[in-house]
């Protein structure tokens, strides 16, 4: 349960909306800086005076070591004449410890912890999950989803550290040590000189650090996303890896992975003990040259004891604060190259997009034609070769050929998950790589032989054909996809049931012919005027397929169809059948038609046995 704020952090945590708009990118910034700056734009303001209060602080601490340093020199008075010289003084400065500092101090956290951190990283998140999901299918078909997800969880966190650092430590360091430059050097010139020879050999420690680091983090950064990628594989696949015993093999698969992430993180870790050692060394450097000169100033009577007091007091402190300081820059530099890695997902460009001011698709009769259509998938066979096909306003197609004739690259470049190689798809006259993609798709509903669903409720899987349908006309789709009657008897392991009832990870709780059910549901209730049909029976059993099919039937009712069935006797009353063979159209005609013509269809036709399609050299 999320408790309600106070009203103090409900100021900070509202002076950023992390959801604010923006103008989306195809071509986001692929350099490091320039990427990180373009998500920083709304904080800019925000990040200014976060930016001053951290030196402001920094000041303060200076200026109370100081301080101190002259309360040991009033010591050496009577204590009635220090009271009567300096009460007021003293009192004041009490205040100002007890008042005015925490209240500066308070700025400075609240404005990192409340208005910088939680908003920085839902910005980037939410951003980066957008910029994710408007890159195509083929994208998504190149890459681990888990290492997709693992990319855009892990750069946000990082990208929030990389701030914190820079404002918790960077800023403050520097300001802290140019404030102890400064009390040095007014308290005796020669005092600057340690510091000064102590800050250039730590200057050279940190620039060892930070060139190490970067590349050791990303590194080791890619070596982690590789274990999320291969173990989510897995997962997601377990019944693949249980029906075949390969648990053995994946553990193997994944112990690679793991190795090289355990490897790549010893390189990281060695590069952390060799700047401990050194630094440990510097900081003894610092400590014996500040105080001992110190020290031998007072003794020739050149510095006072609040001077020596000072001084240790500040050494001491640099001393603390330096390890400190190269962790957090260490860190800084490792979260670096978290996001780094992280953009080689989130900062790819985005190659599939809508033209400039491409308008709606404006579908009136649902005329498809495809002209000289080309596709291999950038390879140089498979695919479609100039194809040329028209589809009439309201007519069934049905589309038949060997695995890999080219059928479901058809279906693909009519949804524009791919831009053709060449030539073009016109709907109504339209070409479909000149509207707005959303507007395309609206109007197209398909069933996929592959019937994934979400992991939400039955309810949210169906009313994702059209989100804003009645509960009534909801159930009535399910209805008529035959799903009523084993969605009313689901029950979920959280105890919710029918519609509530959750389907698990890509529907794995249900059975094939259950998800497809759910998927024409789903289809049934968008009623898109053109349908799409990839083994839309596949998964179901014959009894069930019986009468699906008349479901079917009526779907087509008024739409333009276009069907792929590997049992030719679902799509034999198509009002014509088209035969597909190494991506080219062989033959075209009524299922009558092409019997008579004894081609390859009627050799198909002649193969089934059970109304199966077999595959090539069967007999």
């Amino acid at each position: 349960m999320v408790q309600k704020a106070p009203g103090m952090f409900r100021y900070f945590e509202n002076l950023i909306d992390p959801y604010t708009a923006y103008a989306e990118r195809d071509t986001p910034a692929t350099r490091l800086w320039p990427f990180l700056k373009e998500y920083a734009q709304p904080f800019r303001s925000v990040f200014l005076v976060t930016a001053f209060m951290s030196i402001v602080v920094a000041a303060v601490e200076v200026g109370l070591i100081y301080y101190m340093g002259r309360i040991v020199d009033l010591l050496d008075a009577d204590p009635a004449q220090v009271w009567a010289d300096h009460g007021t003084e003293l009192i004041l400065v009490a205040l100002f410890i007890i008042l005015i500092r925490p209240i500066l101090q308070a700025l400075d956290v609240a404005l990192i912890n409340n208005a910088i951190l939680p908003n920085f990283g839902t910005l980037i998140r939410w951003r980066a999950h957008r910029q994710v999901l408007r890159q195509s299918v083929g994208w998504f078909e190149n890459d681990f989803a888990g290492r997709i997800a693992n990319r855009i969880m892990q750069t946000p966190p990082a990208a929030g550290e990389v701030v914190f650092q820079v404002f918790d430590a960077i800023s403050f360091s520097l300001a802290y040590m140019v404030g102890a430059a400064i009390l040095l050097s007014a308290a005796d010139l020669r005092l600057l000189m340690p510091l000064l020879i102590w800050f250039v050999l730590y200057g050279l420690l940190v620039n060892w650090t930070v060139r190490r680091v970067g590349p050791a983090s990303k590194a080791a950064s890619d070596a982690r996303s590789q274990v999320t990628g291969r173990v989510v594989d897995a997962y997601a696949n377990i019944h693949s890896v249980k029906m075949f015993a390969h648990h053995d093999l994946e553990t193997e698969f994944a112990r690679e992975a793991i190795e090289r992430a355990r490897r790549t993180f010893q390189v990281e870790m060695r590069i952390f003990t060799a700047m401990d050692i050194t630094l440990v060394t510097l900081n003894g450097l610092l400590i014996v040259g500040v105080v001992g000169w110190a020290l031998a100033l007072w003794m020739n009577g050149q510095a006072s004891v609040g001077v020596v007091a000072a001084a240790t007091a500040l050494t001491l402190r640099l001393n603390s604060m330096t390890a400190w300081i190269m962790w957090a820059l260490s860190s800084f530099f490792r979260q670096l190259g978290v996001v780094a890695e992280g953009m080689e997902t989130i900062a790819q460009p985005i190659r599939l997009t809508d033209a400039a001011s491409a308008p709606d698709l404006k579908l009136t009769e649902g005329r498809i034609e495809l002209k000289r259509l080309t596709h291999h998938y950038g390879r140089p066979s498979g695919g479609l070769q100039s194809v040329d096909l028209v589809v009439r306003p309201g007519e069934k197609i049905g589309l038949v050929g060997r695995s890999g004739a080219g059928k479901s690259t058809l279906l693909k470049l009519l949804l524009r998950f791919y831009d053709a190689e060449s030539g073009e798809i016109r709907i109504d006259g339209q070409n479909i790589a000149r509207v707005t993609q959303d507007s395309l798709r609206r109007n197209i509903g398909m069933v996929q032989q592959d019937s994934s669903l979400l992991h939400r409720s039955v309810r949210d899987n169906i009313l994702y054909g059209r989100p804003d349908a009645t509960e009534a006309e909801m159930r009535d789709a399910a209805r008529q996809a035959h799903a009523d009657a084993f969605i009313h008897d689901l029950v979920d392991p959280e105890g919710r049931r029918g519609y509530d009832a959750h389907v698990g990870e890509r529907g794995v709780k249900l059975s094939g012919g259950q998800r497809q059910r759910i998927t024409l549901a789903r289809v049934i209730l968008k009623d898109a005027p053109i349908l799409l049909l990839d083994e839309a029976t596949s998964a179901l059993d014959s009894e069930v397929e019986a009468a699906i099919q008349e479901t079917l039937y009526g779907m087509m009712e008024g739409k333009t169809v276009i069907a792929i069935a590997h049992r030719l006797s679902t799509i034999a009353h198509m009002d014509r059948i088209v035969v597909l063979d190494e991506g080219r159209i062989v033959e075209d005609g009524t299922h009558e038609a092409l019997l008579e013509n004894r081609g390859l269809y009627a050799e198909f036709w002649n193969r089934q046995s059970g109304g199966f399609l077999k595959p090539e050299g069967d007999t």
